[in-house]
């Protein structure tokens, strides 16, 4: 689809369920070397790797609790390692943690939520820099409908952690674009993935699919292709700072 990508080094976080890891299949189906993470998943981004080398491509895994710190760090400097060197990081890795309406807000969910999607992602950015910049590399975050349309009941904030990650997609993208850096965002709807069996029940499904034009949830696989795109320099050398919805219609900003 893209031939640009082949030889490319990404690395792809929280890549062993869903949307990372369609994403990290998509990346070595174009013959990238990816780096597959992962957290308590270890069966499941062992799959990942087992499916990608059963292909012909070329994968690895590597283990991190970014909601630590310091882990993003690490992690980061283990892919690079693995890879030898960095070209693309993709910032996949994020949770809800848990819904909770605003009587239920506490600072404990608030810290939890931002050092998950928010404060992880901001150190996993500076720490891949100084690699990305050696071949004006680029980042890709994973943003959510959620962060433009305020999320669904006890989602928010989740919601906001996720606006915060799309304004500052457009922040790096302005700071970095000197380098040759280009910093987009992909924004999915209501895809069919863990994250939902964990977090939304049959009932909140169906009301969301009920407000979706194209009549269904999506898939994982459905959201890969912005991804390859954005990373394509011969397809998306002139766009950064941008958030590409994928949501069936559900929201056209």
């Amino acid at each position: 689809m893209f031939d640009d990508l082949k030889g490319l080094r990404v690395l792809v976080t929280g890549a062993s369920t869903g949307i990372g890891a369609a994403v990290a299949k998509g990346f070595a189906a174009e013959g990238c070397r990816v780096a597959v993470h992962y957290n308590a998943s270890a069966d499941a981004a062992k799959a990942v790797v087992e499916a990608i080398g059963a292909a012909g491509g070329d994968a690895k895994s590597l283990a991190g609790d970014l909601s630590r710190r310091g882990e993003a760090e690490r992690v980061v400097a283990d892919a690079v390692t693995l890879l030898g060197g960095l070209d693309v990081l993709v910032n996949n890795a994020g949770a809800l943690v848990r819904r909770a309406m605003l009587e239920e807000i506490d600072d404990i969910l608030i810290d939890q939520v931002f050092d998950l999607n928010v404060r992880q992602l901001t150190h996993a950015c500076r720490a891949a820099l100084p690699h990305l910049r050696k071949n004006a590399g680029t980042i890709i975050n994973t943003g959510s409908i959620a962060g433009r349309h305020g999320g669904g009941p006890g989602a928010g904030v989740y919601a906001a952690a996720k606006a915060w990650v799309q304004s500052f997609t457009r922040n790096l993208a302005k700071e970095f674009a000197a380098d040759g850096i280009r910093v987009n965002a992909v924004a999915p709807g209501v895809i069919y993935t863990p994250f939902h069996e964990r977090f939304s029940t049959p009932d909140q499904l169906e009301t969301m699919r009920k407000t979706i034009p194209m009549g269904r949830l999506g898939t994982p696989e459905e959201c890969v292709g912005a991804y390859l795109f954005l990373a394509s320099k011969a397809a998306a050398g002139y766009i950064t700072g941008q958030v590409i919805e994928v949501n069936g219609g559900q929201l056209m900003p």
